[in-house]
């Protein structure tokens, strides 16, 4: 059973742009899986360059997707600076932008105070 809003586990309904950060967050993860594929086959396997062409644009759409939500959601859910500089360093390493959406769920900083 699926409802319109996701549930943080303090119970509390993630609405708007919770939400958004939760799925641009999942999403620039996502690509970065596909960039280091295309990477692996690009210097490893076949030394073919499509795709790091395909996955390479995606995931700078994405990136730059990230850090624009991320400073809104720190403007409307009034993050503290801590959070902010967390959320956006998180946006570099592989994957980190999964690991920092679930510890914001966890805190409740996804939610709307």
């Amino acid at each position: 059973m699926s409802t319109s809003t996701d549930t943080a586990a303090t119970g509390t309904a993630v609405t708007g742009i919770g939400r958004l950060f939760r799925a641009v967050a999942i999403a620039e993860a996502c690509s970065w899986v596909g960039l280091l594929i295309g990477m692996f086959f690009k210097y490893v396997v076949v030394q073919d360059e499509i795709g790091v062409q395909i996955f390479g644009p995606i995931h700078g759409a994405l990136f730059v997707l990230y850090v624009v939500v991320t400073l809104l959601a720190a403007r409307r859910l009034r993050w503290s600076a801590g959070t902010l500089v967390l959320a956006l360093i998180s946006s570099i390493p592989p994957l980190m932008t999964v690991w920092f959406e679930r510890r914001a769920a966890r805190q409740g900083k996804l939610q709307a105070s």
